[in-house]
């Protein structure tokens, strides 16, 4: 396949951003946008100047060879189900599935045809970038800490927190570990919308490593720290102040800029190209539904304790 028709389902803000990736992509045809509100998909088309509206789900799938879905993540599954089981390939915004027995059904049915799958994951270039993912020892422990006050508009409150926000560090920490994760225990609290707004979970991973989430969208301010615990010393990252203390010997660096001006075009880029040569995309399924899992126990965990 040398060019690749894609198709995009939501027409929310990063559905947008997905439609001028695609039409960036030198061998990518934006075929059209589907989404339950007509004028908000027509805007995405008028900003982008391709593709057009398209009012039916299947009819998009059906002229496309690539699909990606921007939508609310109670949807997701059920859109990337669709999508799969007509044979074409998918990317799914995180997380991929609101369960883990529902993200691995998604894996096995693109394994079964033959499909690339790829979850929007994309922090994981970021990390790479900046050594994080090629540092020469496993880290001893993690402890992120991802945090806002609430979005005026209600933005993804039709998922907990832990769906919202805490999976991105639960993907990250699993890329770093590269060990399977169980959920040691959890809290949680609803502060203004019906699912959990803050929670603080801690997972321990196989080989002794432990990580400490905290995310938040009822906090006073907006903060998003990491500090990584090695055998070599401690790695302490601010991403808003942009500051690095580094007490290893490790080429660990913020501004990564120069070799990542745009994570997420290097994220849809790679889904595209591992569409055209019909190969695994880097940000898996099987990456994006083990961390789906992990979410869904921390979940689990909060309830319990509830």
């Amino acid at each position: 396949m040398s060019e690749l028709r894609v198709g995009l389902i939501g027409a929310g803000v990063f559905a947008g951003y997905h439609a001028q990736k695609i039409v960036q992509f030198e061998n990518a045809v934006f075929m059209g946008v589907f989404d339950l509100n007509p004028e908000a998909a027509q805007a995405v088309v008028d900003k982008v100047g391709a593709g057009e509206v398209v009012d039916d789900i299947d009819t998009l799938i059906l002229v496309c060879d690539a699909i990606m879905i921007a939508t609310p993540a109670t949807t997701h599954a059920q859109l990337a189900s669709r999508v799969l089981r007509a044979g074409r390939h998918v990317f799914v915004e995180k997380p991929l599935a609101l369960t883990g027995i529902e993200a691995d059904t998604l894996v096995a049915l693109a394994d079964e045809k033959g499909a690339t799958i790829q979850v929007g994951h994309q922090e994981r270039f970021v990390f790479e970038a900046m050594g994080i993912l090629g540092a020469p020892e496993k880290p001893l422990s993690i402890e992120a800490v991802r945090a806002a006050p609430r979005s005026p508009t209600g933005r993804c409150e039709d998922v907990s927190v832990v769906f919202d926000l805490m999976v991105h560090d639960i993907d990250l920490a699993n890329a770093v570990f590269d060990a399977k994760g169980a959920v040691d225990k959890a809290s949680g609290k609803i502060e203004h919308s019906k699912c959990t707004d803050e929670a603080h979970a801690e997972i321990q991973y196989e080989g002794g490593g432990v990580a400490k989430f905290t995310a938040s969208r009822c906090a006073p301010e907006r903060k998003r720290t990491m500090k990584i615990v090695y055998p070599s010393g401690v790695v302490e990252i601010d991403f808003l102040a942009r500051s690095v203390k580094n007490e290893t010997g490790f080429d660990i660096k913020l501004d990564v800029s120069d070799v990542l001006p745009d994570p997420l075009q290097k994220s849809d880029f790679a889904f595209f190209q591992a569409a055209i040569d019909e190969v695994p995309s880097p940000i898996s399924g099987e990456a994006g539904a083990r961390a789906a899992a992990l979410a869904e126990a921390v979940e689990n965990a909060i309830s319990k304790q509830a």
